[in-house]
């Protein structure tokens, strides 16, 4: 079904150079890329808005900087009586505020480039890697921490530099997680991004493949069936998303996730915490109950970067506590992300949460519940920890890391299962089948 607004069939009219518009072109991926919002004019046109001179002239210093990009559909979100307070607007639109850098900020806070053993490849954590593959994205969000990469089409990836990303990974056996990031690695075409899935698919000690994708919120008809089916062949994928406001979950876009969800695909999802678009406990619950509701589990809640210019979108960490004492203990533990600040200088992501342990001693531990009630945990009287020299290949403890082997089955368990061909039992010293072999 196609959700067709009075407001979208008026961008798309004016948008679009045929006479009469079809409806059925909205949502065409395509359609959307190639009518995206790259001017400030055709922004003030679509939402009957008009900025003053001064504004304007800001406005044109701070795109030189970092461009504009928004897709009509997105677009269309906007409250346009009440623009300047809106939480789409707000992430779409520039500010001239992007200007002002101040003395901590920093044009690559997470040292994701320093931590670039190869092309395309950020290499942080000991078991997995980002992997770099597209340079733009169908929106440029205005908080966006690659500012120093996302929107540059002269330095997009081609397939000479993702082939020594691929051998980089190749050559590192304890990756076991690989993650395709950029951009938005879903701007790329089905084919394309099929090769790269199977180029990844036939490293063996690839587990785990991951897509960070904003597409669901923005574009969400770019996950078209045959996006699906194709992601489907590379199981297991999993996919997070980007989702800030409840604004942001329309129809489309829970239609884009329950064909990912319907399709195997784990999904998750990582907020931002942005001042003026999402820094009320409310809004955040509201969040999570919408993603959850539709097969979306909150993964983190970041504490917006060290990324030059996002001053006015930063908060107090303490903001971020606060939220996240309007969640521990007032909705569904699954419906509560991890609030982490991803460290500056490439340090990785580190959890912040409210303190709860409020003491402890040798033997009792004293602990806060989310209402304030105090109380203990009593430890163990008696717990001697069995004694390791570090020697894995030889343990003989508890190190028992190999999968269970359900054929091993005996008996009449033997006999009913499916995986064994056995058809009887046969005691031994039976004297038939001692003659058998005999003869």
């Amino acid at each position: 079904m196609t959700h067709f607004s009075n407001a979208q069939q008026k961008i798309a009219e004016h948008l679009s150079s045929e006479d009469r518009f079809v409806a059925s072109k909205w949502t065409d991926w395509h359609w959307q890329l190639k009518h995206s919002i790259t001017r400030v004019e055709t922004f003030e046109t679509l939402l009957n808005i008009r900025l003053d001179p001064l504004e304007r002239r800001k406005v044109a210093l701070t795109l030189k900087k970092f461009p504009l990009r928004v897709t009509p559909y997105y677009l269309s979100l906007i409250d346009r009586n009440d623009f300047r307070n809106d939480p789409v607007f707000r992430q779409a639109f520039p500010d001239p505020q992007e200007l002002e850098i101040d003395k901590c900020d920093m044009a690559d806070p997470l040292a994701e480039d320093k931590d670039s053993p190869a092309p395309g490849i950020t290499h942080r954590y000991p078991d997995r890697v980002l992997f770099h593959v597209s340079n733009v994205c169908a929106m440029y969000c205005r908080h966006c921490t690659r500012k120093r990469k996302v929107g540059d089409v002269d330095s997009i990836p081609d397939r000479e530099q993702l082939r020594a990303g691929l051998e980089y990974i190749q050559n590192a056996p304890e990756v076991r997680d690989v993650l395709l990031s950029g951009g938005d690695p879903l701007m790329l075409n089905d084919a394309y991004l099929d090769w790269i899935l199977t180029e990844l698919r036939k490293i063996e000690h690839v587990q785990v493949i991951r897509i960070g994708s904003r597409m669901p919120v923005v574009l969400p008809y770019r996950i078209t069936d045959e996006l699906v089916a194709m992601l489907k062949k590379h199981h297991p994928v999993w996919l997070n998303t980007h989702f800030n406001h409840p604004r942001e979950m329309t129809k489309s876009a829970r239609l884009a996730l329950r064909k990912l969800a319907d399709a195997g695909i784990p999904l998750g999802n990582q907020s931002v915490l942005l001042a003026g678009v999402n820094d009320c406990q409310r809004i955040i619950k509201s969040l999570v109950h919408k993603l959850v509701a539709n097969r979306v589990r909150p993964y983190y809640l970041y504490q917006c970067d060290l990324s030059e210019g996002l001053s006015h979108f930063r908060t107090p960490v303490g903001k971020g506590i606060e939220i996240m004492e309007g969640l521990i203990g007032h909705t569904s533990g699954f419906s509560v992300p991890t609030y982490v600040i991803d460290a500056p200088g490439g340090g990785g992501k580190i959890p912040l949460n409210p303190n709860y342990l409020i003491s402890l001693s040798t033997n009792k531990v004293v602990l806060r519940n989310y209402e304030g009630v105090i109380t203990t945990y009593q430890e163990p009287n008696s717990y001697e920890t069995k004694f390791c020299d570090r020697n894995c290949e030889r343990c003989d403890l508890q190190l028992k890391l190999d999968e269970g082997q359900e054929k091993d089955a005996t008996g009449i368990e033997k006999l009913l299962s499916d995986f064994d061909e056995a058809i009887s039992l046969t005691p031994a010293g039976n004297q038939r089948l001692e003659r058998r072999d005999e003869s």
